[in-house]
């Protein structure tokens, strides 16, 4: 029981617990307890010393254990810094009652707590030796210093002993505070020994813990060690999972993953708990499950069928290309009308420049999808597609599925850029690795070689674009709907120019419209003599190319500008290109042809000059095989017809005819030039001029038909830009007319031929017999 109260001056301690007959150093900082402590020393009055619970700086009696000791303070000594550091001495335990601050200094009135003995002597003497057994067996895991072993031994007074051993061992506030609340000695050391047990115990495990981490480990590799050591000790909570694969876990849980992808990850989160936190694989196993994780399982956009707002963004965006824009209306259109889920492959194949890219951008745009890019200019790596096996060190999942993440949905647009432009290498055929890609009926369950599980593409939208269809191989190009996009014709560049590039570069460059002005005819004469292109990059570039003189112009203090057909040569110098075939007379020997190249059609001239020899026949100008095989059919023509065409039967013997094509540089191949090739030798050896207001283009056979050729829209758009009146093509292209912008097709003459004598009797001046050509 408590003894009747008294008032004592009061120190409250932090992270100590003091106990009766028993001296301690205290460095005091706080003002109060200072003063606590030297009025007592002054008055040579004991004071009350009570431990806190917590750190706070101004204690409440709720901060504050209820049990504290009665000490006397034996010296004082001042600190630099205003610490002081005192030496006290515990008399006996009391019990706080309540507590009050007056004059700086903090007062308790206390109730004494009288210490009993609460057992006999034999089982004290008893106790005595339960607790040294424990303690001496507990000393020998511990650093104590043997001084202090010796004097707990020597100690007489069982409770003293077990007050010091706590204080010496324990380590832990509440229960020091436990063994200080307890006034009987049985009680007191029997909650020691409790205490003493599950010390021994936790000591005893943490050494075998120790030992079996140093078994596996190298002792010089101390991060190693603690986190083997934070290892087993999960393992002996039973605890099982770590945080890290607990939380992946987790994140497996929340996303709609079944089937083999489920049981996969799962199997891998497995892994990841029994790997060493310090093991290379470790990061491996995470880097693979962060990939799959973060792939849009389950994730859709609602698609937008509104053809109305698709049309409004496909027309803002591009101006012209009226087949291609309803060609893409019909495919949203049975989009919307059947609700599929499934995708498609939709290739678009033109000239550079002419918007296959941003046509894609539209189309995202307009259904309101995700919308990813893959660049495929130059991949010759089968992996670069499908990922790399994860045996290799670095490896990495296939540009696909980094696509898909990229889109964060399942039904993203995923844009193919320059899929002509692939390769194939010893590394494998990237192509080849398409195929699954973009067949319907398979990419379902894509695997890519990285995830090596089953992922979904059939939700994806794939738009492909190239320039050529010839280097595509004819499997992958069977699993894509082919759309063709040519050139523009120069009105059409004229409204792309003042509607889109105009604007976008006075926007780069910082200027305003009512700074530069461009006229239409300023503009007309960029498109025609300083650009030769399908497209309108060149254009662009032009422009962007004005702009920065004219910025160079408002910086040096010039009010406005306005660019005129004059003021080109100021900024861009000479023309580049002149239209000057159209304008030119009829020539012998010299004839307009018409090819297609992957940058759009091309104008081409094709010459033939013969001279005194034994027969022989030249053909220069790079020319390809298919070409120079078209020239020797062309020229077995005109010996079969030798006669009717007023040419000597016998020139194959003593005239030696040299073909030539210009622009040597650039490589030329295909067949279509083979009624040009003949127009031209015919006139060479005939001597009749060819008119210069006439293009062609057309295969020959050697009984004289004209067959059909391809990109009839191009070689007639590139006939146009040169000024040229009249185009010749083969009678079986009539359908193809319809792709030629009307705008073109008003201002040129279009003449179906069927055969080589209905050419040269149009393109050779002078009359001549009728060539009877064989059906």
């Amino acid at each position: 029981m408590a003894k009747p109260t008294q008032t004592l001056r009061m120190a409250p301690l932090r992270s100590i617990t003091v106990y009766p007959k028993m001296l301690v150093h205290l460095d005091v900082a706080r003002e109060e307890s200072q003063r606590a402590f030297l009025d007592a020393h002054a008055a040579d009055e004991p004071l009350f010393l009570l431990t806190q619970r917590n750190h706070e700086e101004n204690p409440s009696a709720a901060d504050l254990y209820s049990t504290g000791t009665v000490a006397a303070v034996k010296q004082i000594a001042k600190l630099p810094g205003g610490t002081l550091r005192v030496l006290a001495e515990g008399l006996f335990r009391a019990e706080l009652i309540d507590f009050f601050s007056e004059g700086g200094c903090h007062y308790a009135e206390i109730g004494l707590i009288e210490e009993r003995r609460g057992a006999s002597e034999n089982e004290l003497s008893a106790l005595r030796q339960m607790l040294l057994e424990r303690f001496d067996e507990l000393s020998s895991l511990l650093p104590l210093p043997p001084d202090v072993l010796a004097a707990i031994h020597s100690l007489q007074d069982e409770g003293q002993m077990a007050d010091t051993i706590a204080a010496k061992v324990l380590m832990d506030l509440e229960k020091e505070q436990a063994i200080l609340a307890l006034p009987g000695k049985r009680a007191r050391i029997e909650r020691l020994c409790l205490f003493l047990d599950e010390s021994l115990e936790r000591r005893r495990l943490q050494q075998s813990i120790e030992q079996r981490v140093r078994r596996q480990m190298d002792k010089g590799h101390r991060e190693y060690f603690l986190r083997e050591q934070e290892k087993i000790i999960r393992e002996e909570l039973g605890e099982g999972e770590s945080s890290v694969a607990a939380l992946y876990r987790e994140r497996l849980e929340s996303l709609p993953i079944q089937g083999e992808a489920l049981e996969k990850i799962g199997k891998e989160i497995s892994r990841l708990e029994r790997l060493s936190p310090s093991s290379p694989e470790t990061e491996v196993s995470r880097n693979y499950l962060d990939t799959l994780l973060s792939l849009p399982w389950g994730k859709t956009t609602e698609d937008l069928f509104d053809l109305g707002h698709a049309r409004k963004i496909l027309d803002e965006d591009h101006f012209g290309m009226e087949k291609v824009k309803e060609r893409i209306l019909e495919f949203l259109a049975v989009h919307s009308l059947t609700q599929a889920k499934r995708g498609a492959a939709l290739c678009l194949v033109g000239p550079p420049g002419v918007g296959k890219t941003s046509i894609a951008q539209s189309v995202a745009r307009a259904l309101g999808r995700n919308f990813a890019r893959l660049s495929l200019g130059g991949v010759h790596d089968e992996a670069e597609i499908r990922g790399h096996r994860r045996t290799y060190i670095g490896s990495m999942p296939g540009r696909l599925l980094t696509a898909m993440r990229q889109a964060g949905s399942m039904n993203p647009l995923l844009l193919m850029d320059e899929i002509d432009k692939m390769a194939a290498s010893h590394n494998g055929d990237p192509a080849a690795a398409l195929l699954e890609a973009l067949d319907g009926e398979q990419n379902s369950t894509f695997r890519d070689h990285y995830a090596d599980i089953p992922f979904d593409l059939s939700g994806a939208l794939f738009f492909v674009t190239a320039n050529t269809l010839e280097t595509v191989p004819p499997p992958l190009l069977d699993r894509m709907e082919v759309i063709e996009l040519g050139g523009y014709p120069e009105i059409e560049k004229l409204e792309i120019a003042k509607r889109h590039l105009v604007p976008k570069q006075l926007s780069r460059h910082g200027l305003k419209p009512s700074f530069l002005k461009f006229g239409d005819e300023a503009l007309r004469a960029i498109i025609t003599d300083h650009t030769r292109e399908a497209g309108v990059r060149a254009l662009e570039r032009e422009i962007a190319s004005l702009c920065r003189k004219a910025a160079m112009q408002r910086l040096e203090g010039k009010k406005s500008l306005r660019v005129t057909p004059k003021k080109l040569h100021e900024f861009l110098g000479a023309p580049k290109f002149l239209r000057e075939r159209g304008e030119q007379g009829p020539r012998v020997g010299s004839v307009n042809g018409l090819a297609w190249t992957a940058a759009g059609g091309e104008m081409l001239v094709v010459e033939a000059v013969p001279m005194k020899g034994s027969g022989q026949l030249l053909l220069t100008g790079n020319l390809g095989e298919v070409m120079q095989e078209s020239a020797k059919a062309a020229v077995s023509y005109i010996r079969a017809h030798a006669g009717e065409l007023g040419v000597d039967p016998e020139f194959y013997q003593n005239t030696d005819l040299h073909i030539h094509v210009p622009q040597g540089a650039t490589p030329k191949d295909g067949p279509s030039a083979g009624v040009t090739i003949a127009s031209a030798v015919a006139s060479a050896l005939s001597g009749k001029p060819a008119r210069q207001d006439i293009a062609m283009t057309g295969e020959i056979t050697l009984r004289g038909r004209v067959l059909p050729i391809g990109g009839l829209k191009e070689k007639t758009l590139a006939a146009h830009r040169q000024g040229i009146q009249t185009v010749l093509f083969p009678a079986d292209n009539l359908y193809d007319l319809g792709e030629i912008p009307e705008l073109v097709r008003g201002e040129m003459r279009m003449v179906g031929v069927k055969s080589v004598d209905e050419v040269l009797s149009r393109v050779l001046l002078g009359q001549g017999p009728q060539i009877h050509s064989a059906p």
